[in-house]
């Protein structure tokens, strides 16, 4: 059973297949803490609620700046190419990196901690100061919490660049398992400072659960602080743009923030719910599938092999594609049963689900889009291009923003406003980065715009076929007002999509569809998968495409 944890995934969709299930396995967890939270806060206490979403923003932000930033652009191309050479030279410059992202990070860390108050006023306008009074003391209890993260974030990468999957995608179940903690036995005596105590438990737990493999592959920390280093200078170079693009991305988190601490009581919270069920495609599928392949494309770009690096890139994004387009269909279609089925407490009113559907549903018409965009993203920081997806992010921020703005206080749209401009730009963000980086590659266009187009098209006739059995069995079928009817209905109604989706794909030969069926063959054999002998990969490539 312990092989099971430290065994490499050698292929992109076996590694995408533990990622996939851990992350599922954590978004479950997330929506039960986020279930909690409305159950505990939502009605009578909304406005802390939406107080505790807003305390997130800026540790979260310096984050994804400096440990995010360094990691994905900088840190695993740079470790992934030092440990193929010198193994001790690989440590040694992984040591010295953790340790100045962390100096930073505590020095900002210190600063934020002293000027929480003027900081929280300036995100939050529209919030009492009651309400900043108590983001301030959220801030500062969130801060200790990343230093754990940023340790642990180095721990994913030096874990990943050796292709284990399984325990740094464990982590983030660990985490909110900390958070849960806090809300079940801190909140009654501690209020809201419940759920903020239990992020710090949490990030301790995403730590402490990756830490005994990163050792066991050859992680020793030390002091050092080698900034001559050649390695920790190429981390250095390739991270500032990775910074920017990062900072420009979090822009759009403070503009959200800001807008819905102007409106109604809840509104923050109703917008991260919906943002919690639109990541469930993109996780699932953009994000495990891109994280998994990153670590193959910076190989490929290493050695120069542009043809491997063409069919890995191809593959992978027709294989989000396929997956992510009717998983958005029906989240679109069936946003209301879904909402009331996760969210529907006695606390959660029945105009916050039908809002809460609305934003869902705008929000998933840019959720394969946004899938996408976590794999193109990668392909160009495999190619050490980080000044790209910079250039693009930073016209996409000013566009979203301004968009934001224009809806919610010129429109009247209020968080269907700030959801629109998301889904937007997500959009023409995504087709941007994507024609930039076939151009530079020279893919051809057919191999592509052909099958995805298909994809496109059934995905549009699964909707239909999602929305008339939903219609019908709602209106004479089932009482949906209880909790089993309304079970029913989304499954069977679900069931029916997924098999128009797959009849549809095959009369329309969309290759991808042979992927899925190994992948559930596989599945089936899971003995196998588990077995440390087994050499197969969990899940085949997709043939070729014509």
């Amino acid at each position: 059973m312990r092989d099971i944890f430290f065994r490499r995934q050698n292929h992109i969709l076996s590694a995408a297949f533990i990622i996939m299930a851990t992350y599922g396995l954590s978004h479950l967890i997330g929506l039960v803490k986020t279930r909690l939270l409305i159950s505990s806060f939502f009605s009578a206490q909304s406005q802390l609620l939406d107080v505790y979403y807003a305390a997130f923003v800026i540790p979260d932000t310096i984050f994804q700046l400096l440990v995010i930033g360094s990691l994905s652009a900088a840190f695993i191309p740079t470790f992934t190419k030092y440990l193929a050479k010198d193994e001790k030279e690989a440590w040694t410059m992984t040591s010295t990196t953790m340790n100045l992202i962390i100096l930073v990070f505590t020095l900002l860390s210190t600063a934020i901690f002293i000027f929480a108050y003027p900081l929280s006023r300036l995100i939050a306008p529209g919030f009492t100061l009651s309400q900043i009074s108590v983001m301030v003391q959220l801030l500062r209890v969130m801060l200790v919490a990343q230093i754990f993260f940023s340790i642990s974030g180095f721990l994913t990468g030096i874990i990943q660049s050796h292709q284990r999957f399984l325990i740094p995608a464990l982590a983030p179940v660990a985490y909110n398992l900390g958070i849960i903690a806090g809300i079940i036995f801190l909140s009654p005596t501690l209020g809201i400072l419940g759920p903020a105590l239990g992020v710090v438990l949490g990030a301790v737990l995403h730590m402490l659960i990756q830490l005994p493999l990163a050792i066991r592959l050859g992680f020793r920390p030390s002091f050092s602080l080698n900034f001559s280093h050649p390695g920790v200078r190429e981390v250095g170079r390739l991270m500032p743009p990775r910074v920017l693009a990062l900072g420009i991305d979090q822009v759009e988190q403070f503009v959200a923030v800001t807008l819905a601490s102007l409106l109604a009581p809840g509104s923050l919270s109703l917008l991260n719910a919906s943002r919690l069920l639109f990541t469930i495609p993109t996780s699932l599928f953009g994000v495990t599938i891109g994280q998994a392949a990153f670590p193959q494309l910076s190989k490929e770009a290493a050695h120069s092999d542009l043809d491997q690096f063409r069919a890995t890139l191809i593959s992978s994004f027709l294989q989000i594609a396929f997956v992510a387009l009717p998983l958005s269909t029906l989240f679109i279609i069936l946003r209301i049963p879904i909402v009331r089925i996760i969210f529907g407490a006695k606390t959660f009113p029945w105009a916050a689900t039908l809002l809460t559907g609305k934003t869902l549903a705008i929000l998933c018409a840019s959720a394969a889009f946004y899938a996408v965009m976590q794999l193109v993203i990668r392909g160009f920081y495999a190619l050490h291009d980080t000044r790209t997806p910079l250039f693009v992010g930073f016209l996409a921020a000013i566009f979203s923003s301004l968009l934001s703005i224009f809806a919610v206080t010129w429109l009247g749209w209020g968080i269907l406003g700030i959801a629109v401009a998301i889904s937007t730009t997500a959009i023409i963000e995504t087709l941007a980065l994507s024609w930039i980086l076939y151009r530079r590659i020279s893919v051809a266009s057919h191999k592509v715009f052909i099958p995805l187009t298909k994809m496109i098209f059934i995905s549009f006739v699964t909707g239909v076929f999602l929305w008339i059995p939903m219609r019908l069995l709602d209106q004479f079928v089932f009482d949906t007002t209880r909790t089993v009817p309304l079970l029913l209905l989304t499954g069977i109604t679900s069931l029916i999509g997924f098999s128009v989706y797959c009849l549809l794909s095959q009369i329309f030969r969309i290759q991808e569809l042979t992927t899925f069926f190994n992948l559930i063959k596989r599945i089936t054999k899971w003995k196998d998968i588990l077995s440390p002998t087994t050499s197969e990969p969990v899940i085949l490539p997709a043939p070729d495409q014509n």
